[in-house]
């Protein structure tokens, strides 16, 4: 059954309220223990007159939004008992990204209108649910000139790829950048719009049984050169690092794996090169080469997409714009997703935290994407 068919426009118009279900929790800890299903009525016939009623129509399971769930996450919503209507007790809605298409607004809201697409516009806003009431300042309007998954997807990962890429050393056309986790959603955006920009990449990834397969995959994308972290870590295999860069020096490192992973990586860099660290995959400390620091003049820097958006607020809109374009020609390819389905037809409260739950267990087996049909 299609979006259309459950709610079209002319439906919702004679609708007085609608059921939605949201995927909240009271408490932080572990997503089995904590996570419960919230259903409320949303008035759709008395909006005041900046406020929006979207549904939604995806949303991803990013591994923050598990974190926020735990409690470890640095930016978090608050539990409060106004964050949804009818709650017993102070919650928080969870997810962080998503796409919204509107299906009611307010008399004073201009830049929306009914059956647009939307994504929020600031973080913490809740997104693992069928519908929102919210007001117009709360969401960005999404062009349809990109594919649902990259509407779904667009402020987090190939954002931050895109930052990290641009705002902290000034790259020309030919230079070289280095990562690991190339094959997280992360690096194949960097990839992509590092290839876009002409940009050389290093790509570094887990030894497996198909790396011939993913190394063909990563260079279709766009990386430079592609080696194991074996490699990186042999001494040896340094001398073929350096034929590849031909007299050039590697001025920027992306690091999502910290310990060994990260101090290999490192001694890739040239001088006075940048390492920005945004994951900790190996839940190792990072170690970094102490000769480095002395005699190259390494820098190293924590790179989180939230905290250098509250630095630098402009970004925001300059980001999504810039991963937009890239979106929009072609330059970043469609993400790679498992897509569990909520169907708003037939869904219950027990189905829906089914399914949630079960998108988290299969999370290890790649990126889950939750399709509202």
């Amino acid at each position: 059954m299609s979006l259309r068919s459950v709610f079209s426009v002319s439906s919702i118009r004679r609708m007085s309220s609608i059921t939605a279900r949201a995927i909240v929790y009271n408490a932080h800890g572990e997503p089995k223990d904590t996570l419960k299903c919230h259903s409320y009525k949303i008035d759709l016939q008395n909006l005041q007159p900046n406020e929006v009623v979207v549904q939604t129509l995806a949303a991803p399971l990013n591994p923050s939004d598990i974190n926020q769930i735990q409690g470890v996450y640095p930016s978090k919503p608050p539990l409060s008992i106004d964050s949804l209507p009818e709650l017993k007790e102070p919650a928080a809605v969870t997810g962080n990204e998503g796409v919204f298409k509107v299906i009611a607004k307010g008399s004073n809201v201009g830049e929306l209108e009914t059956g647009d697409w939307c994504i929020p516009s600031g973080v913490n806003f809740g997104t693992w649910c069928t519908h929102r009431l919210t007001t117009d300042k709360n969401l960005l309007k999404m062009p349809k000139t990109i594919s649902l998954n990259q509407a779904a997807t667009i402020a987090v990962n190939p954002s931050s790829a895109y930052q990290m890429l641009t705002h902290f050393v000034k790259l020309q056309p030919g230079d070289w950048f280095i990562q690991n986790g190339a094959n997280s959603q992360v690096g194949r955006a960097a990839i992509q719009i590092g290839h876009k920009l002409g940009y050389k990449s290093l790509n570094i990834v887990r030894n497996r049984d198909n790396l011939d397969e993913l190394v063909k995959d990563l260079e279709s994308i766009g990386a430079t050169k592609v080696i194991t972290e074996d490699e990186s870590a042999s001494k040896e295999f340094g001398a073929t690092v350096k034929e590849w860069l031909e007299g050039k020096e590697i001025k920027l490192g992306l690091n999502c794996i910290g310990g060994p992973s990260a101090s290999n990586l490192a001694r890739k860099l040239g001088h006075d090169a940048t390492i920005l660290t945004y994951g900790a995959m190996s839940k190792k400390p990072l170690s970094l080469p102490t000769g480095n620091f002395i005699f190259k003049n390494l820098t190293a820097k924590g790179f989180w997409i939230t905290g250098n958006i509250k630095r630098h607020p402009e970004l925001r809109i300059e980001t999504i714009n810039a991963v937009l374009k890239f979106m929009e020609d072609g330059t970043l390819k469609e993400p790679k997703v498992n897509e569990p389905k909520v169907k708003l037809s037939t869904t219950t409260n027990e189905s829906f935290l089914e399914t949630v739950l079960a998108a988290l267990e299969d999370s290890q087996k790649g990126k889950q994407l939750l399709k509202f049909e």
